[in-house]
């Protein structure tokens, strides 16, 4: 029998197609009463490892011991018997069902009465300050009050080990800082917690030890209060990395993207976007800041042409892009790169290599009948050796690569396209390390040149550190513009909430 863990994995091995090893002897220990971080570079691991503790995945070789027992996790309703839950980055919840419902689906034995599931609902969320209204519908719902249910849902179905895979990418500062609360009132009360995430900062806040994969292989597991974010993205990567994010200084030219009382109204006839307006200049990075669904998507695809808006302009410098078509926008030079869930779902198709993905820029440029693929594959070449892209080779079907390397793809295309403004949407979602710092350089050099970036992300401390100005977003409305350079986390959530920023402080 083992020592009494909450989870014990020991030489944890998993191969998928007989070729690719996704985990290499794994070992992992989790304690009753800690919070446990699990780090590692995109494909070192530990999203399978925890889809084997979760049941989704059963391991190829290797031994679980749950509370001291060697177990066999066959799916999700054994890691539920076991009294393990997961929540996922993209919830598992349905819609159109209220909270409760979303809470009683999948339970165990004869559902309770709805007094009962009230009052059990409640007292879950009396000890551990998890607010939420039991009768609301899920597409009524914030992010942030989606996680509770899901929270929710797997502390009522009595689970004492909990795995929470990048909590926080979509949350305000405010909305972190209370979930990492509820966190460590779960720990503090005997729960075993893995939380996953790329943040290096939320790493040293929320954790008691971390663990940390490479390659598919267990590195090391320290103490989080003898380490720091040096040492271990160090361990991560395997070598050192500066952490830093430049923001150089430019020459700025006013007025190269103009937008001015943009709106547009969604399909179900909602306002998405309400009399947004702002400017981007040549040579400046402007950051979009606001929690999913406020308004991002609405605002990438007004500007390139891909949804028509009922009011407003966009101009070009003084060209008015009202009208015309994504392609007209395209050759006018306004390009972007959008990542959205679906990497494929966004410009690439997904059958073709990443040299028949460049030609989608440039073939109809060819003269003549024939296209000629020789710049398209030194293009490409480019691009695999500059951002590291993990593929056999440039003829290989992007639908093959994992999600990482097809966003690399995408946004390596736009940038060969040289264009006068470029919009970046989630250009480092669930990128490693490495490749993200890559990203931040490639977005630098585009502002070197006088282009003028739009780019929006979830990292507010990215944001911080590379843009020179920030938009923030509300339910489709601009709560505020403010100069990255003398503008707080803090700052930036209240404006993700709704709160205004004063009228004299909006200009800068």
């Amino acid at each position: 029998m083992s020592e009494q863990y909450a989870i014990e994995c020991r030489g944890i091995t998993k191969i998928f197609g007989g070729k690719v090893t996704a985990n290499d002897h794994v070992d992992l220990q989790l304690k009753f009463g800690e919070i446990l971080a699990l780090l590692g570079e995109n494909g070192s691991g530990k999203t399978t490892l925890m889809n084997m503790l979760s049941g989704i995945y059963r391991p190829d070789g290797g031994t679980i011991f749950v509370r001291g027992e060697e177990v066999f996790i066959n799916s999700p309703v054994d890691a539920m018997n076991l009294g393990i839950g997961m929540i996922h980055q993209h919830f598992k919840l349905v819609n159109v069902f209220s909270a409760m419902d979303n809470i009683a689906i999948g339970t165990k034995g004869r559902r309770l009465s709805t007094a009962k599931m009230r009052e059990k609902i409640r007292e879950i969320s009396s000890r551990f300050g998890l607010e939420v209204d039991p009768d609301k519908k899920i597409y009524d719902m914030s992010v942030s009050e989606k996680q509770t249910v899901e929270i929710l849902k797997v502390l009522y179905r009595g689970s004492d080990i909990l795995i929470l895979d990048e909590p926080t990418a979509v949350l305000t500062p405010q909305e972190t800082e209370k979930l990492f609360a509820i966190l460590k009132k779960m720990r503090d009360e005997g729960k075993a917690i893995i939380i996953i995430t790329h943040k290096l900062n939320e790493v040293m806040e929320i954790s008691d030890r971390v663990s940390v994969l490479r390659k598919g292989k267990s590195v090391a597991s320290v103490n989080t209060a003898e380490t720091d974010e040096l040492k271990l993205t160090e361990l991560m990567v395997g070598h050192s990395v500066d952490l830093s994010i430049r923001r150089p200084e430019t020459d700025k030219k006013d007025g190269v993207l103009k937008v001015s009382g943009l709106s547009v109204t969604g399909a179900e006839g909602m306002k998405m976007l309400k009399d947004v307006s702002f400017e981007v200049k040549g040579g400046e990075i402007l950051g979009v800041a606001g929690v999913a669904g406020s308004g991002q998507k609405e605002l990438c695809e007004a500007i390139t042409g891909l949804i028509p808006f009922e009011q407003g302009s966009v101009k070009l410098e003084d060209t008015e892009l009202k009208g015309k078509s994504p392609f007209e926008i395209l050759n006018l030079g306004v390009s972007i790169s959008f990542v959205p869930e679906d990497r494929l779902g966004m410009g690439l198709v997904s059958s073709m290599g990443i040299t028949d993905n460049m030609l989608l820029r440039t073939y109809y440029k060819t003269p003549g009948l024939f296209i000629d693929r020789k710049p398209a594959k030194e293009m490409a070449d480019k691009l695999i050796d500059r951002l590291q892209i993990l593929t056999p080779g440039t003829e290989t079907p992007v639908r093959l690569l994992s999600g990482g390397n097809v966003q690399k793809v995408l946004l390596g295309r736009e940038i060969e396209s040289a264009p006068r403004v470029l919009i970046t949407a989630y250009a480092v979602r669930g990128l490693d390390i490495n490749s993200s710092y890559a990203i931040y350089d490639l977005l630098n050099e585009q502002k070197e040149k006088g282009v003028a970036v739009l780019n929006i992300g979830e990292d507010l401390d990215v944001l911080l550190a590379l843009c020179d100005r920030i938009l923030v977003l509300c339910h489709g409305e601009v709560t505020g513009i403010v100069d990255a350079k003398n503008t707080t986390k803090e700052q930036l959530g209240l404006l993700m909430t709704g709160i205004k920023q004063e009228k004299e402080a909006a200009h800068v």
